[in-house]
């Protein structure tokens, strides 16, 4: 039986969901002014405190529906192809017309932010290892395999093998989470501090990363890829765990639970995030970052990048791109019923 909470909790979440697929875009539409203009590495560092950690997480919220049995398997399925698709089609650009510095044109090592695509197959295979464990025990493990993992003597981008373990508890908490806990934690008063918490992290964000290098917030580095070889260079990771847990809290305080039309727009998030980068890397390409030098035209760069996920959610870019962003896998999982007949 479906709930009014049920439907609150659908909103609240998909409301999230919209809200953060602005702040992914915005972050990826800043980070090539990081290094020349200060307004952007203050808005980038602020994002990246908390998007990546949330969008995980509200990730693993609704892959409770669709974990196991038949439709875990078609979701598996449809990642794997969209994985395929797009690390083909970036790559091809990439070598053509991006030329990204310092990618590696292998399957296996995602381009840009299709990491999130292998992550989220590891994710979901993770969590069905972990069936049958408590909640507390699933997370507990996900936090040390999250710190563990920066001490592999390897290159985290590979498989996406870093982030994997990193943002791996997010997915946890976020398939346990349920929303009556979100709503009776965020009282009126504890909204307000949140959101005074969250402003507070943005101007931190804004005098030098307030001690915290950029590579600790990616989440795709090892240890020794961010310079600390030390035998306790996991405690890093600990500290850089609870500033993600409370600028996400912080971050949560600002999301609506009505139903209105950022609701609908949420439910097509997937186009925005597989799309956006062609509109970024394409802009970088042109060279039109190198007339953007004020505060004012950072500020018209988030602007527009709002608008553009607005445009992305559109159905008529669904009916579009259908195809390419949600291929049909039904096939693969229907056995042939002439497989094993024998010939008359």
């Amino acid at each position: 039986m479906t709930t009014s909470h049920d439907i609150q909790g659908e909103s609240f979440f998909l409301n999230l969901r919209f809200m953060l697929i602005i702040c992914v875009f915005a972050g990826n539409a800043l980070e090539p002014l990081v290094g020349s203009l200060h307004i952007a590495q203050q808005w980038f560092s602020w994002i990246f405190m908390f998007h990546m950690p949330l969008f995980v997480l509200v990730t693993g919220y609704f892959a409770k529906t669709s974990l196991a049995g038949y439709a875990g398997r078609k979701v598996l399925l449809q990642i794997g192809m969209q994985y395929l698709i797009f690390q083909t089609l970036y790559s091809i650009l990439d070598a053509a017309l991006f030329h990204v510095p310092h990618i590696h044109h292998s399957f296996f090592a995602p381009y840009l932010l299709l990491w999130f695509l292998a992550s989220h197959i590891c994710w979901r295979l993770l969590m069905l290892a972990f069936q049958g464990m408590s909640p507390v025990v699933q997370l507990g493990i996900s936090v040390l395999l999250g710190i563990l993992v920066g001490y592999l003597p390897v290159d985290g981008v590979w498989l996406s093998i870093s982030r994997t373990f990193v943002y791996l508890p997010f997915f946890v908490a976020g398939y346990h989470l349920h929303y009556a806990d979100v709503r009776r934690f965020f009282t009126t008063p504890v909204r307000v501090i949140a959101g005074v918490v969250s402003l507070l992290l943005m101007v931190l964000a804004g005098t030098s990363y307030y001690g915290i290098p950029a590579g600790w917030l990616y989440g795709s580095m090892t240890y020794g890829e961010l310079g600390h070889t030390e035998w306790y260079a996991g405690i890093y990771r600990i500290g850089i765990y609870g500033v993600q847990f409370i600028a996400a809290i912080a971050f949560l305080s600002f999301v609506p639970a009505v139903t209105g039309r950022i609701t609908e727009m949420g439910r097509r998030t997937l186009y925005v995030f597989l799309l956006h980068g062609l509109i970024v890397r394409t802009t970088v390409a042109k060279g039109i970052y190198d007339y953007i030098d004020t505060p004012v035209e950072v500020m018209l760069i988030v602007a527009c990048a709002a608008g553009l996920c607005c445009l992305l959610t559109l159905p008529w870019v669904r009916n579009a791109t259908h195809p390419l962003i949600e291929p049909r896998v039904d096939w693969m999982l229907k056995p042939s019923p002439y497989l094993f007949k024998r010939s008359a």
